[in-house]
């Protein structure tokens, strides 16, 4: 029975060993495991003020460099400076303010309203975005200067800059959007006006189109009669042609005639169906002439007569 105790006693000694060894290993655990992200923490603070301190000495080293009029070394020296820090926002700040004072509206818009978005403080997010706005009224972006503007005050309500600015923004925005109507109304006007003097060009157009079918119509006609003038008058050649040809016949048997049946001396026997008015007056008169003539003859015969006679018979 006492060996048996021994035994027991032994083993009490050997688990008593085993719980203190893993009551050291789970502190030495739980230790590295609670202390790693501290320590992590330490080294990532460390590193992040290194690149601030560099970021820094960039900056520094472009005030130098606008101050030497050196443009395109101060952009390098503040993009390094937003590459070691990319929550810098002195950096894109200055920045922007470099853009402006350059003339480069859109370029300083972009960096404003970047350094707006990182800023950690109201006082760097408010000159953050009131220059901001001062980026868009440039470039004549009128909305987003409003918009610009109103996230400044929010910000710093007291800045009355940034509040006459803003009410500037809104003055302009409002001119800009009755031009734009009525630029609106003018193209609506001009538009109506230019289908008027469409649907005026078509029907003139196609009164001009009237008018020429109206041309070729008359011309048609006119071929038409031409064609029945040209035959009556090829009728009317034939039959004076005709005319000749008995009036040729008629003095050939002029002889056989009675002598009242013959004209004048010199006189041509007119067509028939030829004659004038002129001619037929004439023919009257020539007629009336004759006639009065034999009328005299027979008036002197009478007063002659007896002596006439007794001479005869002498």
């Amino acid at each position: 029975m006492r060996g048996f105790s021994a035994n027991i006693l032994l083993d009490n000694r050997d688990l008593n060993l085993s719980l203190s060894f893993l009551r050291v290993s789970l502190c030495v655990f739980f230790g590295l495991v609670l202390g790693l992200p501290v320590l992590a923490q330490q080294q990532s603070d460390k590193e992040k003020e290194k690149a601030q301190k560099e970021a820094r000495q960039f900056m520094q080293e472009a005030d130098v460099a606008l101050g030497e009029n050196n443009f395109p070394e101060a952009e390098a020296a503040y993009r390094k400076a937003i590459a070691k820090d990319a929550e810098n926002a002195d950096a894109r700040y200055n920045m922007g303010n470099m853009y402006y004072t350059r003339e480069n509206a859109p370029q300083a818009a972009q960096r404003f309203k970047q350094a707006a978005e990182v800023a950690d403080t109201k006082t760097a997010r408010h000159k953050a975005n009131h220059n901001l706005g001062n980026a868009y009224m440039k470039q004549k972006m009128y909305q987003e200067a409003v918009d610009a503007y109103k996230d400044a005050l929010r910000n710093d309500p007291t800045d009355d800059e940034t509040r006459y600015n803003l009410a500037l923004a809104k003055k302009m925005l409002e001119q800009e959007q009755e031009q734009e109507q009525e630029n609106q109304e003018d193209n609506q006007d001009g538009g109506d006006d230019e289908n008027e003097d469409q649907e005026n060009q078509d029907q003139e157009n196609q009164d001009q189109n009237q008018e020429q079918e109206n041309q070729e119509q008359q011309n048609q006609d006119g071929e038409g009669d031409n064609e029945g003038d040209q035959d009556q008058q090829d009728k009317d050649q034939e039959e004076q042609e005709g005319d000749q040809d008995d009036q040729e016949q008629q003095d050939g048997q002029g002889d056989e005639q009675e002598e009242e049946q013959q004209p004048e001396q010199g006189q041509p026997q007119p067509a028939q169906g030829q004659l004038s008015p002129e001619q037929i007056q004439s023919l009257l008169e020539a007629m009336n002439n004759e006639e009065r003539k034999v009328q005299d003859k027979v008036n002197a015969e009478k007063q002659k007569g007896a002596k006439v006679q007794s001479e005869k018979d002498w």
